[in-house]
């Protein structure tokens, strides 16, 4: 193997350098691609961090922001579970 690696002519490195970099830019467009589809980029997650015993620590308006990023986020994951328990239920039906 070193014998090889050693006919090689010189500057092939830099192929084998932009491989990785193509590879991982492919990586980091894949994850971003990923991220905005899941809701990854909400600028009011910071508010799922808190809950009611946080109440007096939040001024009024944050507070109430707070309240309505909680609804979304409940509503959310009740239309997840409910596709979920659907997708389940279909599996074992076609069984």
């Amino acid at each position: 193997m070193k014998s090889w690696i050693e006919s090689l002519p010189d500057g092939w490195t830099i192929y084998v350098w932009m491989v990785v970099g193509v590879a991982i830019l492919i990586a980091v467009v894949i994850g971003l691609r990923w991220a905005a589809r899941n809701a990854q980029f909400d600028e009011d997650i910071k508010y799922v961090v808190f809950d009611e015993n946080d109440k007096e620590r939040m001024d009024p308006e944050e507070y109430a922001k707070y309240k309505q990023v909680m609804e979304q986020q409940e509503t959310s994951r009740k239309e997840y579970l409910k596709h979920k328990a659907e997708e389940r239920a279909a599996k074992h039906a076609n069984r």
